[in-house]
């Protein structure tokens, strides 16, 4: 029988998720925080751990980081509704956990039994979950965090990450946007040769520093103003850090990305995804502009539609019609209007999710001559949106989660003959 694990410091929710969880057949144990959660994670290995974020003694963030360095587990966060809950529940998700879900707090239409049902229909596509890949990815970046001095140069198809050239120029006021993509776009290709260094100028502040990166034969040359789609569900967040961080700066891809997430919660992903990329990353706005370089991330509780793609750029407006698929922001909306409006080099990705958003975004795009990709299951917490994607016949890549960007890249680049592969 699949093992639950239900961690919470209020005997009240404990009981009644536990209760609801028990009566859909699951076998469940408790803990009332989170040393207790680590101690049986070890002991029972349980297939899947809701876990309150705030909680006396151990936190329920330091749990998850303890119970994934030692027992990767498929891990859902309980989280209030709050700034502070917000924050503590991406901390969360950077450290592996694959999910998470608000407790009601009195003030809305949401109660104890919507979250019930949440949490049922979560473990539900979670009890069978491969969580190996974000247990690495988490270490990763543990391992990350705490490198001090010096950074070596990166061996990857990506360059220095926005916050590596932070620490190193000076703390100064960004500029604008167009000085900085266009500084940041500025790197010599590689074509030709089997490791080479490239040199790429990168313009954090006012003061542009030079840093050196390892390229590889067939890394170039890419296309013109080359447009990336990107949708993604449960698990999502981490993959989506791994991706952007080693896009590499000379593709100069203008990138969407729809991660399902509430309103409030993708600012602050936004934010913390421009810590680890080399593009520049922020919430989109109500017809904003995406140039070369620049990530947007859909707002929670919206639609994202792309409305205009001219001289190498993209227009985004919101769009505020009822929810599709479920979900709102909807990988389908955004997809489609990129397969209706962009001229440009179009690709389309869809990761790791739960239900069927994406699978038409993924057909229209392919419909319209681009490229897609679907991550694959043995690197998905939740195959469900990958699968309904292939399912269509449209998905031209299945690629693990450490191969996304290669296949990206390939998609990007240019033939001898001046055409993309695309």
């Amino acid at each position: 029988m699949t093992q639950i694990l239900v961690v919470d410091d209020s005997q009240f929710m404990r009981t009644v998720i536990g209760n609801a969880l028990s009566e859909a057949g699951y076998d469940v144990e408790t803990a009332a925080d989170g040393h207790e959660a680590v101690r049986l994670a070890a002991t029972i290995d349980p297939d899947v751990v809701t876990m309150d974020v705030e909680m006396p003694g151990m936190s329920g963030i330091d749990a998850v980081e303890r119970i994934m360095a030692t027992n990767p587990t498929s891990i859902v966060m309980l989280s209030a509704y709050t700034e502070r809950g917000a924050d503590a529940t991406l901390d969360a998700l950077e450290r592996g956990a694959v999910d998470f879900l608000h407790k009601p707090d009195g003030s809305g239409s949401r109660n104890i039994a919507h979250l019930v049902d949440s949490v049922v229909e979560t473990v539900d596509s979670l009890a069978e979950a491969d969580v190996s890949s974000l247990a690495l990815a988490r270490a990763s970046a543990a391992v990350r965090s705490t490198e001090t001095g010096t950074r070596s140069a990166r061996v990857s198809t990506g360059a220095e990450s926005r916050a590596e050239a932070q620490a190193r120029s000076q703390p100064e006021a960004e500029p604008e946007l167009e000085s900085t993509v266009d500084s940041r776009s500025q790197s010599a290709v590689t074509t030709t040769g089997s490791e080479t260094a490239s040199t790429v100028v990168s313009a954090v502040g006012p003061t542009a520093t030079t840093t050196t990166t390892t390229t590889f034969e067939g890394d170039g040359p890419y296309c013109d103003d080359p447009t990336l789609i990107i949708g993604a569900s449960t698990g999502g967040p981490k993959i989506i850090e791994h991706v952007l961080e080693e896009l590499p700066v000379d593709l100069g891809a203008k990138v969407v990305v729809v991660q399902h997430m509430p309103a409030d919660f993708t600012t602050r992903f936004a934010d913390r995804l421009d810590k680890f990329t080399s593009y520049r990353v922020s919430e989109a706005r109500d017809g904003a502009r995406v140039e070369s370089g620049q990530v947007v991330v859909a707002p929670g509780g919206t639609h994202l539609a792309v409305t205009n793609n001219v001289g190498g750029w993209l227009r985004v407006r919101f769009d505020d019609d009822d929810r599709i698929n479920g979900v709102r922001p909807a990988i389908d909306v955004t997809m489609q209007t990129a397969a209706d409006r962009v001229r440009d080099p179009l690709v389309g990705v869809v990761l790791t999710g739960m239900g069927k958003d994406g699978a038409a975004g993924i057909e229209a795009i392919k419909r319209a001559g681009g490229r897609t990709i679907a991550q694959d299951e043995a690197t998905s917490p939740v195959f469900g949106i990958p699968r309904q994607a292939i399912e269509t016949g449209c998905v031209d890549e299945v690629a693990p989660a450490d191969e996304l960007v290669d296949r990206i890249c390939a998609a990007f680049r240019t033939k001898t003959d001046g055409e993309t592969n695309g």
